[in-house]
């Protein structure tokens, strides 16, 4: 809880989250590329991890910046952990100050109430499996409404994790796929093959019941 705080005193202090709408941010970013690539990872993971948390940005932009930034590999890599801490942060930030006010508004909503609070501790896996696959829902609003819940921490930080993976590098490996001429054939059909494999387990969920 004390390094959201942080991360939301320090966005207000410093205004991170802006520099994610800034158009001159990726051309800054391929500079510090060019001079610096570990102080480019380290400034695309603060200002990811601030956008995760403040912004009501999809998972897709995070991933296309760091695909077109660091290519496939690295690219993967720095999105997947950063949206990964982003995510916690956001958990945390809607568990311990937001919970005990939106809570109870939620559950006067039947469809809300049904999806997030019925089964608790039953659906956990399936509904984060669903959320996290395809990173096109907003980031911070799927984890703040997951720190309401009555979800544990752990297992929502490890599925976050698992299940954000296919689709983080599916994006990513696209992106640097259209960045890279040279190697564009190559990174789009791996980025297809991931695509389908997301597609096919979403799939496989929703078959097995799951509703959202």
């Amino acid at each position: 809880m004390g390094l959201a705080v942080l991360v939301l005193i320090g966005n207000l202090i410093f205004g991170w989250s802006d520099y994610l709408a800034n158009q001159e941010t990726l051309p800054l970013m391929r500079r510090a590329l060019e001079d610096n690539f570990a102080l480019a990872l380290l400034l695309y993971g603060v200002l990811t991890v601030a956008g995760c948390v403040l912004l009501a940005l999809p998972g897709v932009t995070f991933a296309i910046v760091a695909g077109v930034l660091f290519g496939p590999v690295w690219g993967t890599l720095a999105c997947w952990l950063a949206v990964t801490l982003g995510a916690c942060l956001s958990f945390l930030a809607g568990r311990y100050f937001l919970k005990d006010t939106l809570k109870p508004q939620l559950e006067k909503n039947s469809y809300l109430n049904r999806l997030l609070f019925a089964g608790a501790g039953q659906r956990d896996v399936f509904l984060l499996a669903i959320t996290r696959l395809v990173p096109l829902f907003p980031y911070n609003l799927q984890n703040f409404a997951y720190g309401i819940t009555d979800i544990r921490f752990l297992p929502y930080a490890l599925y976050s994790a698992l299940f954000m993976l296919p689709g983080t590098a599916a994006y990513t490996v696209g992106a640097a796929g259209v960045a890279s001429p040279e190697r564009r054939g190559l990174y789009l059909m791996i980025a297809g093959a991931l695509l389908a494999l997301v597609l096919t387990l979403s799939f496989i969920l929703k078959k097995k019941g799951v509703k959202v």
